[in-house]
């Protein structure tokens, strides 16, 4: 009988273990990193319309922060994430992206949809979103992706965080990626394989 239990017990911790893990093709096991909880949001898209948090729940999402006035790492990091819309399409996976603005009282909707055109964005699956407050913003970041936003009093460049996080279904964070690298922008494709099988 106590063997019994052992087994079911064994075979129990095995399944939580699948569950909690994806797995690559090449048997590679990636494992999430952080379990933060989004906070709710509903905020505005480069065409004006409201994005909550409720819209991309349900499946694995990629956040980023950027604004348009950037003239050091979000140029380089909008057109790694266009590339990396690129790869996720090739591989059929299905995957939101949400770009932040960290400038939201400079960056307004046909701001937005200028910078991610330029960037080589195409807005079927990425929303670039505006409509709050700059302490809204920092509030938002901090919580949600444990990320640092700050914008000083007239300055008109903003300190902010250059990861690609990767939220789940349930809404949390689960990983960082370097949105600068390319290399490592490419990971979160081979992450996606893993958790979406």
């Amino acid at each position: 009988m106590l063997k019994k239990y052992g087994l079911i017990f064994s075979f129990l911790l095995l399944s939580f273990i699948l569950v909690a893990c994806g797995s690559s093709e090449d048997g590679k096991e990636y494992k999430p990193e952080f379990d933060n909880e989004v906070e709710g949001f509903s905020f505005t898209n480069q065409d004006g319309e409201t994005v909550s948090l409720d819209d991309v729940k349900g499946d694995y999402w990629i956040a980023n922060l950027i604004f348009t006035n950037c003239n050091t790492v979000c140029p380089p990091m909008t057109s790694n994430m266009a590339q990396l819309q690129g790869m996720l399409d090739e591989e059929g996976i299905d995957t939101r992206l949400v770009s932040f603005s960290v400038d939201p009282t400079i960056d307004d909707p046909e701001d937005l949809k200028e910078f991610g055109e330029k960037h080589g964005a195409e807005f079927d699956n990425w929303d670039f979103l505006t409509g709050y407050s700059q302490k809204d913003i920092e509030s938002f970041a901090s919580n949600s992706f444990q990320a640092l936003v700050t914008k000083v009093d007239g300055e008109d460049q903003v300190t902010h965080d250059t990861s690609f996080m990767l939220i789940s279904p349930d809404g949390e964070m689960i990983n960082r990626f370097k949105g600068t690298q390319m290399d490592e922008v490419e990971k979160i494709v081979d992450y996606l394989k893993a958790y979406k099988n």
